[in-house]
């Protein structure tokens, strides 16, 4: 599972996890036996649970004593105190002893007890014919108590040798190991209970309160169940607690790494992955992977334990009833392999039905405008219903699937309980099984089927948080493009004398990924500092795409670009763009302050940098306007600003930063003429110490410029002043006719100027045509 993958470096919690859940599991693995002491000792027995009396009258030990052979009898005598003034002995020896008494002391018990009560002479005498049972009966009768049979011991052992009548074992320990060798497969059950019948009466005997035996049993069991249950539950809070905080940490870093990758993306990777299904990769998959993980470490873990801990418990009760526990576990793995194998494709596909939601979505929410501007409000709801039918019918058919799961482990866990009840009551009714020990079991098989149902219901989700897991990983995966050169190639002159800001083309070709067609061809020119280079063309000729290669953007396929000289694959991409100062096209402003939005490029520049920088782009006016200044809140987007002063605060916010190359993208399109002409006049006087490579639609904004570049299709088609293209470049010519008149750009008729010059007024007077400021 790829989803387990995120674990690594989390080595120590996991471990943590599994200390806890085995401790856990262990706890609550004791508690049936615990419940199986209560009602089997507790209840049954009255509290006794040892043929070991912990006190004892003397003549009742000495009777025991006559069953068992001279060893045990022996080390009987020595685990006993002597007799205080009742007569009456108590147990000194520790657990290894108690339990080496165990099993001779219950059986001469047993044998002492059923003698008490008067026995049948065939039961102990040995078959050796009729003349000896008839012999025997004639002394005691049919049966035969304790004394009489010590007496008719004693007697036999000192006989002569010709006495007609003979005990066949020839002592009373032989005859115990006889007679308990004749009870058969219920044996143990027979003896236990007889013995703690003999504990009884000597309790009695001893002055002891059985009911006070019982109660302290039975409280010294609660208190122990008490306590394994609040260790249970210790165990389960810092577990959860360890799966928690390890999963929470594991979502963190797994979202700084993407928002990482993310940032280093060229446009190449982002278009690869599109904005929407990013956004989904970033929260709706990594909450999948953090939600699984806590599952993971809180459940997936614990359910082995306990399935496996409860397996074992169930081997090792002998009931006779493993076979129902082996039913009910192939069935289940039955239900779940044909669950599974209907549901997993459908759990794939999910993820990439929910990229399409979102991004049908975030269409609609985006472009609301034009939505309503052309009213297809009816055609955009039908999309996103289609994308969203098609998501919630996925949903509904894994979610009825997985509904079949709950009931069928019901009806296998009922039928097991009925199983064992049902033959385990056959066998608690022969005496081969007690109660609790037939309730303990029960508790474990529900623990085994339970951790099953665990496992499955985990199950569910962990094909879709694998899903999301690939997906995480993919983009993590994937790296940039753009690559920072190594070390040993890398040249720096930030530490030097700087970058002049010199910036060159040399027969550049760039061509899209997965593009037929380059998009640029031996493009060649040369930005100098203080001087101004424009680029013109139609829309779609490669205006945007050009400037886009000097931040490395893109990465030339041919040719090359330098600075000062130095191939821009040389500088690493912090110097390089801190060198470039880039306005792109499409504005973009970030939630905070117009203080913030200025200072985005270096948040610890200086008040009057940031000042200077607005004064250049011609924001001073609107901003000191407001009532908060430069305090004054920025909309996400930029959106309580209007498009004008959006785009005033993006040209300040490249100024801001010093840069030794100025890049703006059709900045000026938002922008009155008035406006744009002073902003113009401010760059040229304030900023002459930098490249200055301008972008634009208008004639207007760059027919002022040292060299105007015209593109047409990716090529440079002309190159010059202002009245050099318009008699030298068609291509440039009709673009200024489509926006000015020939009188405003000095034409006589269809002829070009001779002069050329183009009179400031021009410019003012072609406002008329844009409306002002947008």
């Amino acid at each position: 599972m790829k989803i387990f993958k995120f674990l690594k470096g989390h080595g120590i919690n996991f471990l943590i996890a599994l200390v806890l859940l085995f401790a856990q599991a262990n706890c609550e693995l004791t508690l049936p036996g615990l419940m199986s002491n209560i009602v089997d000792v507790g209840i049954s027995q009255g509290g006794i649970e040892s043929a070991v009396p912990d006190e004892i009258p003397s003549d009742q030990l000495q009777q025991v004593a006559l069953f068992m052979d001279a060893d045990d009898a022996e080390l009987m005598e020595a685990s006993y105190s002597g007799k205080d003034a009742n007569g009456v002995r108590s147990f000194a020896g520790d657990d290894e002893v108690r339990s080496r008494l165990e099993e001779p002391m219950a059986e001469a018990e047993m044998l002492v007890y059923q003698i008490n009560q008067g026995i049948p002479v065939e039961d102990w005498a040995a078959a050796e014919g009729a003349e000896t049972l008839d012999a025997i009966r004639a002394q005691v009768g049919d049966t035969v108590d304790l004394a009489e049979l010590v007496s008719l011991s004693e007697a036999f052992a000192s006989a002569e040798a010709g006495h007609p009548v003979s005990m066949g074992p020839g002592s009373l320990s032989d005859m115990r190991e006889q007679l308990v060798s004749q009870l058969g497969d219920n044996g143990d059950a027979i003896i236990e209970s007889r013995a703690i019948e003999f504990v009884k009466d000597a309790y009695r005997e001893a002055g002891l309160d059985l009911n006070d035996v019982q109660t302290g049993y039975l409280f010294s069991e609660g208190m122990t169940m008490l306590a394994y249950a609040l260790l249970s539950a210790l165990c389960a809070i810092l577990a959860a607690f360890n799966a928690s905080k390890t999963s929470a940490a594991i979502a963190r870093d797994l979202r700084h790494d993407l928002y990482e990758r993310v940032l280093s993306f060229s446009p190449a990777e982002m278009e690869k992955f599109s904005a929407a299904s990013l956004i989904t990769r970033a929260t709706n998959d990594i909450q999948q992977i953090q939600m699984v993980l806590v599952m993971c470490l809180r459940i997936v873990l614990f359910a082995p334990c306990m399935g496996l801990g409860a397996v074992v418990r169930v081997l090792t009760t002998p009931t006779g009833l493993e076979w129902i526990l082996v039913v009910a576990i192939v069935a289940i793995a039955i239900t779940i392999g044909i669950l599974m194998g209907l549901t997993m494709p459908k759990f794939r596909r999910m993820q990439s039905l929910v990229d399409r939601n979102n991004l049908v979505a975030r269409e609609i929410v985006t472009g609301i405008m034009p939505i309503r501007a052309f009213g297809r409000q009816d055609y955009e709801q039908d999309r996103y219903d289609q994308a969203n039918r098609e998501l919630t019918n996925t949903y509904i058919f894994t979610n009825r699937c997985m509904t079949f799961l709950m009931p069928a482990m019901l009806i296998v866990m009922n039928a097991t309980t009925i199983g064992i009840v049902w033959f385990g009551g056959h066998g608690v009714d022969a005496g081969g099984l007690m109660v609790g020990d037939l309730m303990a079991y029960i508790n474990y098989v529900m623990q085994v089927i339970m951790s099953f149902m665990i496992l499955t219901m985990i199950s569910v989700m962990l094909p879709r948080a694998d899903v999301a897991a690939e997906r995480v990983q993919e983009v993590l995966a994937t790296y940039s493009s753009i690559e920072d050169p190594s070390p040993e190639t890398s040249v720096s002159r930030e530490r030097g004398e700087g970058w002049r800001g010199t910036i060159a083309y040399n027969d550049v070709s760039f061509t899209y990924p997965d593009a037929s067609e380059p998009t640029l061809e031996h493009i060649s020119f040369t930005a100098r500092p203080g001087k101004t280079t424009a680029i013109i063309g139609s829309t779609g000729c490669g205006k945007s795409t050009l400037v886009q290669l000097m931040p490395r953007l893109y990465d030339v396929t041919e040719g090359s670009i330098t600075l000062d000289g130095v191939d821009i694959r040389s500088i690493g991409l912090k110097e390089l763009r801190r060198s470039i100062g880039y306005v792109p096209q499409k504005r973009m402003l970030f939630s905070g302050t117009i203080e913030s939005s200025i200072k985005y490029g270096d948040p610890s520049m200086p008040d009057a940098d940031m000042v200077e920088a607005a004064s250049i782009a011609q924001a001073t006016e609107f901003i000191d306007a407001k009532p908060d200044g430069y305090q004054s809140p920025i909309a996400q987007g930029g959106s309580n600003v209007s498009g004008g002063q959006n785009q005033r605060l993006s040209i300040a916010r490249a100024l801001a930063c010093r840069p030794k190359v100025l890049v703006f993208d059709d900045s000026f399109s938002a922008l009155d003429y008035k406006t744009d002409s002073v902003l113009r006049a401010e760059l040229a006087e304030r900023a002459s110490d930098a490249a200055l490579i301008i972008v634009a639609q208008r004639i207007a904004t760059i027919m002022h410029a040292d060299e105007i570049l015209v593109l047409d299709d990716g090529r440079i088609v002309g190159r010059g002043t202002h009245e050099e293209l318009l008699r030298s470049c068609p291509e440039y010519l009709e673009i200024a006719k489509s926006q000015l008149s020939a009188d405003e750009l000095g034409l006589e008729g269809d002829a070009p100027a001779e002069q050329g010059a183009v009179a400031e007024g021009a410019a003012s007077d072609a406002s008329i045509l844009e409306g002002g400021e947008r």
